[in-house]
């Protein structure tokens, strides 16, 4: 499945694989090497090489380098994508701003915003994805989005707020996260700045946390550049040197994921007497338009909606192929219920990861944990 924005056929995703390599001297590794170091070697004065290891890493580099050729933006990396997003935000934002979020979109993004942001002077204004454009953004510094929203799985038309926000003299930031640029390419449709969390499918094997901003826009890349310098938020050599190995095969896992989430969406929708499914995949969900318009695929997210707490928990704690775990995004498929981290969602939601799973044994579990 493919929109019209389709540039997945122009990323060169074989070449991403080999940007370090086409540089390599002879008897270098092929493999990213780790470098850890605070310190380096600077005789004389400040000339522009690496100095010291809160604002210089040679292995994020060559993470940053994999990441803006996928973004085909500039990227900068972070130690979490709360980082990021933090990053974005408190780089664009000053007392007085207005700051429009989602109300059912990250719970974590609503709390710094509320807990922090609004103590220096920013006002914080609310709305759900899926009246998000309801009011208009005039007199907006910054417009927040975030798109399938997490966890409902609600769309925003990401081109039209873009542009509309543009028109008033907003910027636009998009929580990718639950996409990859791979699913959906926000920057292409006119968004200033991308954020995400690569502790998700990006690193893809929950053994990281990571997270990236990128943008075409210069100024606000140098803004976000310095936030991270002068705050300190650097990722790690060792999570960056993860980072960058899982980017290796994101390619070949989002695809299996979101190939066996399809899957599985028809099939369980087809399924007499199964939870209430949402996929942004099937035709008869309320975010397939939308998802066909902006997204090259549907993605490996979906949710499950049981009668009751009992019911939905004893479907993830039962499942052997689902591991009951917050987060998303890894080779392992993932559930959990939602309404535990005080998400706006009925007692029996269950987001549901698709990871790389054959999908017919995965398939056989879930069916054998549902209830009668």
């Amino acid at each position: 499945m493919a929109g019209p924005h389709d540039t997945r056929s122009t990323l060169d995703l074989g070449a991403m694989l080999h940007l370090r390599g086409q540089a390599l001297e002879k008897g270098a590794p092929i493999a990213l090497p780790l470098v850890s170091s605070s310190m380096y070697h600077l005789p004389g004065l400040p000339d522009g090489s690496a100095a010291y290891g809160r604002a210089d890493n040679p292995t994020w580099e060559h993470l940053e380098h994999m990441l803006s050729h996928l973004e085909q933006a500039e990227a900068i990396s972070f130690p979490s994508g709360m980082a990021a997003i933090a990053a974005a935000l408190f780089a664009t934002l000053k007392t007085g701003d207005r700051l429009l979020i989602p109300s059912d979109g990250y719970y974590v993004t609503r709390r710094l915003s509320d807990r922090f942001l609004s103590r220096l002077g920013v006002e914080i204004v609310e709305r759900p994805t899926t009246r998000f454009s309801e009011g208009g953004f005039e007199g907006f510094a910054v417009v927040y989005l975030e798109t399938p929203s997490n966890p409902g799985l609600d769309m925003v038309d990401l081109a039209t707020v873009a542009a509309d926000v543009r028109a008033a003299g907003g910027i636009t930031i998009a929580d990718n996260t639950t996409m990859t640029p791979l699913g959906q390419r926000p920057l292409d449709l006119g968004i200033d700045i991308v954020v995400a969390s690569d502790t998700k499918a990006m690193g893809g094997h929950s053994d990281l946390l990571m997270g990236h901003v990128a943008s075409r826009r210069s100024d606000l890349i140098e803004a976000m550049r310095e936030w991270r310098t002068f705050s300190g938020s650097i990722p790690g050599a060792q999570p960056a040197w993860l980072l960058h190995r899982g980017m290796e095969t994101l390619d070949v896992r989002f695809d299996r994921m979101c190939n066996s989430a399809q899957i599985l969406a028809e099939r369980l929708s087809a399924l007499k007497g199964a939870p209430k499914l949402r996929y942004p995949g099937l035709p008869d969900d309320s975010a397939y338009v939308l998802s066909q318009k902006q997204c090259l695929r549907h993605g490996f997210l979906m949710s499950l909606t049981f009668e009751t707490e009992a019911k939905a928990e004893a479907f993830i704690n039962t499942c052997a192929l689902i591991r009951p775990a917050t987060s998303f995004g890894g080779v392992h498929t993932s559930a959990e219920r939602r309404a535990r981290w005080g998400d706006v969602v009925p007692a029996g939601f269950v987001r549901l990861s698709v990871g790389v799973e054959p999908v017919e044994e995965l398939w056989n579990a879930i069916y054998d944990a549902l209830p009668d």
